[in-house]
């Protein structure tokens, strides 16, 4: 059993997905044409070898131990693709979970006057970036769907690395996610908390809401400008954005999963560095109720 669910790991670490997108109204365009090939291919490469939920359910402690599956979604393995088999109406969901298959960090290009590109990055944290039993509401109405976050374990500290040996932190989060649309692509705006708290110091003893005003080791200088993004901390949040794309249902368990894309603002060293564009793509699921 051990072996097959570490195999099964391998293989879903394995998805990557090439999509582009930009900020603001480009990035729900941009996933939105992407969403049902995303889904197709995610699901289809992940569906022989992941997990359901009532499989996920039957394993012990010591059969989870050490694979790496404690940090995966479950997978459905019977439904449809249409989710007006769901009837319309107002659904409370449950066991939200986000899987991320890949994290890539938007980078000016090399070349003089060429386009910034999403570059791939190594992954520097352990297995513990998956969001789970996360909860809210889910609305059908036809082909339309909404979906509200409320509550749960929403957000996880992530470091990546890129190929120049640069890395990234950024809390990967969904916080207060609102999305709206369609099954193939439905997407909103969401809170990114900061990724250090208010009472956070630095190594010169500065914090937003406790600690020095300014470096006390520079008295001189410790109100010139230069400092000036030092000495301010901010620990104020800032926004992301998520599409998500509906791939498959199930009536029976009222089941739902598919796949999801979301570009969010990297650390900002409480206000002191200029924030990166990290693009992650997943899986994710839900039961509705």
């Amino acid at each position: 059993m051990i072996a097959q669910i570490s195999t099964a790991r391998a293989a879903r670490s394995t998805v990557v997905c090439k999509a582009q997108a930009s900020q603001g109204a480009k990035v729900v365009k941009n996933i939105s044409q992407q969403a049902a090939v995303l889904a197709a291919s995610t699901l289809i490469a992940g569906s022989a070898s992941a997990l359901s939920f009532d499989d996920l359910q039957g394993l012990t402690y010591l059969q989870v131990k050490g694979t790496g599956l404690a940090n995966t979604c479950p997978t459905i393995d019977a439904g449809s693709s249409n989710v007006k088999d769901l009837k319309s109406g107002t659904y409370k969901f449950s066991k939200f979970c986000m899987e991320p298959t890949s994290f890539t960090v938007k980078e000016d290009s090399q070349f003089k006057g060429g386009e910034s590109e999403f570059v791939k990055t190594r992954l520097m944290t352990r297995l513990t970036y998956t969001l789970d039993e996360m909860s809210g509401t889910f609305k059908v109405d036809g082909s339309n769907v909404e979906l509200k976050e409320e509550d749960g374990i929403d957000y996880a500290a992530v470091t990546v690395q890129l190929p120049g040996g640069e890395r990234v932190p950024f809390l990967f989060t969904v916080k207060e996610l609102v999305a709206k649309g369609t099954a193939d692509a439905f997407g909103g705006e969401f809170e990114v908390p900061s990724y250090r708290g208010s009472t956070f110091l630095d190594p010169k003893g500065r914090g937003a809401a406790t600690g020095y005003d300014t470096a006390v080791a520079l008295p001189a200088a410790g109100d010139s400008e230069e400092l000036a993004k030092e000495n301010a901390k901010s620990a104020a949040g800032m926004k992301g954005q998520a599409v998500f794309s509906i791939a498959k249902v199930d009536p029976a368990t009222n089941e739902i999963a598919g796949v999801f894309e979301s570009i969010q603002p990297s650390d900002t060293d409480l206000g002191s560095k200029a924030p990166k564009d990290i693009k992650i793509q997943g899986l994710w699921y839900a039961q509705l109720s």
